[in-house]
């Protein structure tokens, strides 16, 4: 007979928590025995380390000091090439300066020395034969407009200059260049002007050879640029009379939009199509491209006694900006060059800075309330700007035509500045505050008690004539209101009425 017990779950737990207690009280007994332990051992280390620096105890029975614990060896790791160069940039702060101001500036120098060299020259045909024009519609008799003719014409181009009149036409010709070419553009008549364009692009269409028995080629019109007048009078604007605002606003204003509008026609139909030329070219012509130049430094400040030159250049860059809007669509890029001052002396040898005599002349012609208002602040600012731009020698014509030439060939639109103080200017007219610029420009306040050329209660005013005790009362001595005497301004009091220079009485 067999007996099977049976044994529940409940008594098996059990039995399971019983057989773990002795292991429990093993660990448990072991971690209080290494706490007492090590808390023991710091406390016998601290009483050693205090008795061993007793005084009172002799030396003999002083306990020895525990020893200090192992180190562990460390090897040094070597310092990284960026942890180095930062280390000593923090300890040579000036020095660094130095050496990135130094390196920027050679860089530039490099750069700009390299863009100098670069190669700028117009595509020839095949045979040799120049292919590429270019428009220039400015004055003949400007500086800019024959620098920049002579020298497109020297990398290459047949220049073609915008003339309005027969006067304009011989200056062109006296220029002794096969390859500058007067265009004739009558833009006061539109029947004449349409019909110059008609004439010019039958011309640009037709085959062309350099001599007989050579193969033909045709022309590509390369780009138009335009060259308003940079010269504009300085005077107040109350003694600015409508006839002078009249034509200047034709000649610099009116002038350059219809010279363009006469153009458009051509620009919208470029690149031209020529039956007689293989029907897959190797390379297409490019899109002509529209070049605007116009001075920047005198609207960038808006000066006083600078209306006119302010007014117009604002009124051709706002032209500019919309011409390129309608222009992108057509793949035609407009590109507005903002001149700095330059030197001009190689094509204009005589100075026409508006001199001190002939400020003093033009102040001459003002009413007297002009003067007295007007009269000392315009002296001072048309002093500074020379009546026309900045006074100074100017950057070379060499940096103007640079740019022209990478504005025609590069394809893109947009602004550029070139010339001495078109960047510094234009930053300066941006932020600094229009009371600032006056004060820097020489403008001050008109006292009430301050007449022009003479200080109200002085014995003896700017102009007036001296008579000696000697001479007769209707005798005259030196006048200095004309410039002839130490006077920084100009004064009409006191002059006789037969040297009054309005013939007034």
């Amino acid at each position: 007979m067999v007996t099977i017990s049976i044994m529940s779950a409940d008594d098996q737990a059990f039995l399971d928590i019983l057989s773990s207690v002795p292991n429990d009280i093993r660990r448990y007994s072991n971690d209080v025995a290494d706490y007492v332990d090590r808390h023991l051992e710091h406390v016998a280390n601290n009483l050693r380390e205090a008795l061993s620096s007793s005084k009172w105890i002799p030396e003999s029975a002083r306990p020895r000091r525990p020893p200090p614990p192992p180190r562990k060896a460390t090897i040094p790791c070597p310092a990284s090439t960026y942890s180095k160069i930062h280390d000593w940039v923090l300890q040579n702060k000036l020095l660094t300066t130095v050496i990135v101001i130094a390196a920027g500036g050679l860089t530039y120098h490099i750069i700009r020395r390299k863009s100098n060299r670069k190669k700028r020259r117009a595509k020839r045909a095949p045979n040799g034969a120049r292919v590429e024009v270019v428009v220039v519609a400015g004055s003949p008799s400007e500086p800019i407009t024959r620098s920049i003719s002579l020298d497109l014409e020297r990398r290459g181009f047949i220049v073609y200059i915008v003339c309005n009149t027969i006067e304009e036409e011989v200056l062109v010709q006296n220029e002794s260049r096969p390859d500058i070419k007067p265009l004739m553009i009558d833009i006061v008549d539109p029947e004449s002007a349409r019909a110059s364009i008609e004439r010019f692009t039958a011309f640009l269409q037709a085959p062309h050879a350099v001599a007989q028995g050579i193969k033909q080629h045709h022309l590509v019109f390369r780009s138009l640029i335009l060259i308003p007048t940079p010269n504009y009078p300085s005077l107040p604007i109350a003694t600015l009379a409508p006839s002078d605002l009249s034509d200047l606003l034709n000649t610099r204003l009116l002038q350059p939009i219809l010279t363009l509008q006469t153009f458009l026609p051509l620009l919208q139909i470029l690149p031209l199509s020529h039956p007689l030329q293989h029907p897959s070219p190797p390379t297409p012509p490019p899109k002509p491209s529209v070049l605007i130049l116009t001075p920047s430094i005198i609207s960038s400040l808006s000066p006083a006694f600078h209306l006119p030159e302010s007014a117009i250049v604002s009124a051709l860059t706002s032209f500019t900006s919309v011409l390129s809007s309608e222009l992108q669509p057509l793949g035609i890029p407009v590109t507005h060059i903002r001149l700095g001052t330059f030197d001009t002396s190689p094509f204009s040898p005589h100075n026409r800075q508006l001199t001190v005599s002939s400020q003093r002349a033009e102040m001459l012609k003002w009413e007297e309330n002009a003067r007295h208002a007007y009269g000392r602040n315009y002296a001072t600012v048309t002093s500074k700007t020379g009546g026309g731009g900045v006074v100074g020698k100017g950057s070379s014509l060499r940096e103007l035509n640079n740019a022209v030439f990478d504005a025609m060939v590069r394809g893109k639109g947009g602004v550029v500045r070139v010339g001495m103080g078109s960047r510094v200017y234009g930053f300066v007219g941006r932020w600094v505050p229009s009371g600032l610029v006056g004060w820097m420009m020489g403008v001050r306040g008109v006292g009430e008690k301050e007449e022009f050329g003479r200080v109200a209660g002085s014995s003896e005013a700017f102009g007036s004539t001296s008579t000696s005790p000697g001479s007769s009362g209707g005798s005259t001595g030196n006048v200095h209101g004309l410039g002839l005497g130490d006077s920084e301004y100009v004064s009409v009091y006191g002059l006789p009425e037969d040297q009054h220079p309005d013939g007034e009485h």
